[in-house]
């Protein structure tokens, strides 16, 4: 019996729209970030990229479990001495999609593979989306 190995130009993409109303950040981000690296399928192979291209829609009402919103915090170098630390509850107010983007970036291969597979992900605050000619498929998540 011969190993499978799935080759890139073999691979066919779909589009799937995910809803992330009332689902807790880090359960989205772990589920979109499979979805995205191809393990839904039965032709995944760890270095090839066999994954879809996912749309996160209402990403403003995702919600931070226990006491995450205001004892998380998300910390950039400034390339000074110290670093500027933003709280969870400022970022999901001024920018929610950038706290789902960088939840399901952290879950991906830390190479070159992964930032591909980053670059078929889209987040979206409202309910509207912009790729409605791709005839994206609503995928409902546990």
């Amino acid at each position: 019996m011969k190993t499978f190995m799935a080759k890139p130009a073999e691979v066919e993409r779909k589009w799937y729209v995910v809803d992330a109303t009332d689902m807790p950040l880090g359960r989205l981000a772990s589920q979109v970030a499979a979805i995205l690296r191809g393990k839904n399928k039965a032709i995944f192979t760890p270095h090839v990229d066999t994954g879809d291209h996912v749309i996160v829609i209402n990403c403003d009402k995702v919600v931070l479990t226990g006491k995450k919103l205001t004892q998380k915090y998300y910390r950039t170098h400034t390339h000074y001495v110290g670093l500027k630390e933003t709280c969870y509850k400022d970022i999901m107010a001024k920018k929610p999609e950038f706290a789902v983007y960088r939840a399901v970036k952290g879950m991906l291969p830390k190479n070159s593979l992964g930032s591909k597979m980053l670059k078929k992900l889209r987040v979206y605050k409202g309910s509207e989306h912009a790729h409605q000619a791709q005839n994206p498929e609503v995928l409902k998540l546990v």
